[in-house]
């Protein structure tokens, strides 16, 4: 039987239903229900807690199949638990990569044997993320998955990805682009500019970001379908983005934690885990894409959590490859940037994690409505903790926020009514 629970004294936080109060939350065999369990319940502890909806990543790499030393679903569904998410949506860059139904299939069957979160994937756009052929859009939806992008790459040819976008919009379904024109990134590994100059790294312009933008806001006013920037980091890109919602056009964007918590200024040419892509912003990238975000022109945060192996980190940063874990850190990163420094209310903060992410993928969020999964993040908004990679669950270690203080973290979450993740026994008691 599961574990039925309350929930007792904790601070309520529902982007759904806007309530910010305190109260007990009562959950009776995996659903949240109007009155307490009557026998075999256990108690959380919650009180100096906030109790909040489980938290949905658009963007995550789970390395399974094909680069298991880096991460598995498995491994990567214990660090998203952890990190207080319910709901992970996983890129195709696999080897082999989804581009077929039964790709999805097995992305969907291996996270369903861990059970710690929803893991649901994205397909490619193109056979082999090759961006030559379009994949087999309407076979992959079928099978589950949730929206479509060749993520690590972008799919340059204008009218594979309006093909692509035509077959998306019949079915209602996302497509995702990790907006970066290769032939303008060329071989830089940072964003160029006066930093890049200093280390004498050669730079990615601003505009190899922006020029596949302003297309893909195009071919979604053309097709009508909806279309996700993922991973944006430039001031302009949020401006094209504003500009276009104006307009009524079906763009959406997300803001990694990396890129609102650290600019081009923070690379230390020592750190690979400062290489990501798209490159770090400048300070005044960093400062519009918080301002995008506090007037909801951005409306979700997302990890894009990348974990590599060791070795292919510890070399020089030139050679290293792009990425940076964040499942962990999350929660901590994006409270000290957006909530605890007075920039966005909490509840706004935990919409960028919740409704948002929700809505652009087109899936319902649920609060803590009456009969619905109890999915489920208690946040500890009172102790800060140090970041020590070598304490997470994910596989990998390439994080930039190393050593640093961070004001929140998950303590507890729970998917379904199913424990997934707990910081200390001491918040539960029995009965």
């Amino acid at each position: 039987m599961r574990c039925n629970w309350i929930i007792k004294g904790g601070r309520v936080i529902d982007p759904v239903s806007h309530e910010d109060n305190v109260r007990d939350i009562f959950i009776r065999d995996g659903v949240f229900s109007a009155n307490p369990p009557a026998d075999n319940y256990r108690t959380v502890k919650a009180k100096g807690v906030l109790v909040c909806p489980g938290l949905t990543d658009l963007h995550v790499h789970f390395r399974e199949p094909g680069n298991i030393k880096a991460e598995t679903i498995s491994s990567g569904s214990l660090a998203a638990a952890k990190g207080g998410f319910t709901n992970v949506v996983t890129m195709p860059n696999t080897i082999p990569p989804p581009d077929s139904p039964e790709g999805i299939r097995f992305q969907i069957s291996a996270a369903t044997s861990t059970g710690l979160v929803r893991v649901i994937p994205s397909g490619c756009i193109t056979a082999k993320r090759q961006g030559r052929n379009i994949s087999d859009i309407e076979g992959m939806a079928k099978a589950g998955a949730i929206a479509f992008t060749d993520d690590g790459s972008t799919v340059s040819n204008e009218a594979i990805m309006k093909g692509a976008m035509e077959r998306a919009q019949k079915l209602g379904l996302l497509i995702m682009d990790h907006a970066l024109d290769s032939t303008l990134a060329g071989r830089g590994v940072m964003r160029k500019g006066t930093r890049a100059e200093q280390l004498g790294f050669e730079g990615i312009p601003e505009d190899a970001e922006t020029r596949i933008v302003e297309r893909d806001i195009k071919l979604s006013m053309q097709t009508g379908c909806k279309m996700h920037i993922q991973h944006i980091s430039s001031a302009r890109s949020v401006q094209l983005l504003r500009d276009a919602l104006s307009r009524g056009i079906p763009v959406s964007a997300e803001a990694t934690p990396h890129h609102i918590a650290l600019s081009d200024t923070d690379v230390d040419p020592g750190n690979t885990s400062y290489k990501v892509n798209p490159p770090l912003g400048t300070k005044s990238d960093v400062e519009e894409i918080i301002r995008g975000l506090c007037d909801n022109t951005i409306k979700a945060f997302a990890t894009d959590h990348a974990p590599h192996k060791k070795e292919d980190k510890e070399v020089e940063f030139a050679q290293a490859a792009f990425g940076a874990i964040g499942l962990e850190t999350a929660i901590g990163v994006t409270y000290k940037v957006m909530a605890s420094s007075g920039r966005m209310r909490i509840i706004d903060w935990l919409a960028r994690w919740t409704t948002g992410p929700c809505s652009i993928l087109g899936i319902p969020c649920v609060g803590f409505s009456i009969g619905t999964p109890a999915d489920i993040c208690l946040i500890d908004a009172s102790n800060s903790w140090t970041v020590k990679s070598a304490e997470f669950l994910s596989h990998a270690r390439n994080c930039p926020f190393e050593g640093w203080n961070l004001p929140a973290r998950a303590a507890l979450t729970m998917k379904a009514g199913r424990l997934t993740w707990c910081e200390s026994q001491e918040l539960l008691t029995d009965g």
